[in-house]
């Protein structure tokens, strides 16, 4: 193999290098070995398609965080407790918008001889309210719905000159109850009821202040005659 690359190289080549057949032969492999290399490095580095990533469409679904859960307000019920003369008295869990009567077959029901005459059973209850049956609610208590807790004279339709005797349940009071308050007329109670519809009751009697028609000197008036 030697001689015969050798007679193929031009002669200059053979007078000028005097190439022995052994060297010729390493030359050879030489030359194959980076002819070789060069052919590897070309196709590693070849230029590569690369694939477009998909695009998310604009009605793809995007994942969202779950809402978060009220810990005072249960969805689609209310809490409310029952107490006086019913048979079960405790907290009751009803479905929102069951009204009075609801809760007193949920206790079990109102105890024989028991008053119930100042009782709206067709109140509709709101979440955290009280309904005491049979006598007066104690004092700064919750939502009430007995009669003699807001004392006598009320439900008379006009304005009273005194007030009541007891303090009137900003939640549970009727537009005809809020008319007996000292300086609040049809109008004035009509804001009150219209306020604790929109926000869920009143949770302060503060919660007054905010009230259409209302002012300091007003509120001041108001605050011993009201409770929420």
């Amino acid at each position: 193999m030697g001689p015969a690359l050798r007679e193929r190289l031009p002669l200059w080549i053979q007078l000028r290098c005097g190439l022995e057949p052994r060297t010729l032969a390493a030359l050879a492999v030489v030359l194959v070995v980076a002819a070789i290399l060069a052919a590897q490095h070309f196709w590693t580095g070849r230029p590569q398609s690369v694939e477009v990533p998909e695009a998310v469409g604009a009605g793809a679904a995007v994942p969202r965080m779950p809402p978060r859960s009220s810990p005072s307000v249960e969805r689609g019920r209310v809490v409310v407790d029952v107490g006086g003369k019913v048979r079960k008295p405790g907290v009751l869990r009803l479905p929102t918008g069951s009204r009075v009567a609801d809760a007193l077959r949920a206790a079990g029901g109102v105890k024989p001889g028991a008053d119930i005459t100042g009782l709206n059973r067709a109140r509709v209850l709101m979440d955290g309210e009280q309904v005491v049956v049979g006598g007066p609610a104690p004092p700064g208590a919750g939502l009430t719905g007995v009669g003699p807790a807001v004392g006598p004279g009320t439900g008379t339709g006009g304005g009273a000159a005194a007030g009541p005797a007891a303090p009137v349940s900003l939640n549970s009071a009727t537009l005809e109850q809020l008319d007996t308050l000292p300086g609040v007329g049809p109008v004035l109670a009509r804001h009150i009821i219209d306020y604790r519809t929109e926000h869920g009751g009143f949770r302060s009697i503060e919660e007054l202040r905010e009230v259409n028609g209302i002012g300091a000197r007003r509120f001041a008036d108001l605050q011993p005659l009201v409770r929420p």
